[in-house]
């Protein structure tokens, strides 16, 4: 019975694939060695758009990070959820908005077990109200090994 186990243990770590993560994957190690890329003119009406905060991480987290950002609108407005648009700044610039669309509410995007590589990653969030009202902000933190 013992010999078994030991064989029912040893097929099951080969079966675990190498370098498997439990978190979502949200920057890989491809995308984080590209190029850094630049935001541009950051655009500030006279309105009052939509606050774009990141919630977590800090400034500095290890993988995997909470991540989570929290938008507020204002004046009795809501989020335009179809506005929002965010990408990770690298060049070529990388759309995540298709890993993210399951995490993403009208009070912003929690994603609790982000996986990101180590080093300096900048998010480009844009999102609207439903007066027209835009925000556009850079998101900057830092993921240490």
């Amino acid at each position: 019975m013992h010999h078994m186990k030991v064989v029912c243990l040893l097929l099951g770590l080969i079966l675990i694939p190498a370098g498997s993560q439990a978190g979502t994957i949200l920057i890989t190690e491809q995308e984080a060695s590209l190029p850094n890329g630049h935001a541009g003119a950051i655009s500030r009406g006279i309105t009052r758009g939509p606050s774009v905060e990141l919630v977590q991480p800090a400034e500095t987290a290890h993988s995997p990070v909470h991540f989570q950002v929290r938008f507020q609108a204002f004046g009795g407005n809501k989020i335009d959820l179809d506005t929002l648009r965010v990408s990770y700044l690298k060049t070529p610039e990388v759309d995540l908005m298709p890993r993210l669309m399951r995490f993403i509410q009208r009070s912003g995007i929690d994603i609790p077990d982000a996986e990101i590589p180590p080093g300096e990653h900048s998010f480009h969030i844009e999102v609207s109200d439903t007066e027209g009202r835009t925000r556009s902000s850079i998101l900057v933190f830092k993921v240490v090994p």
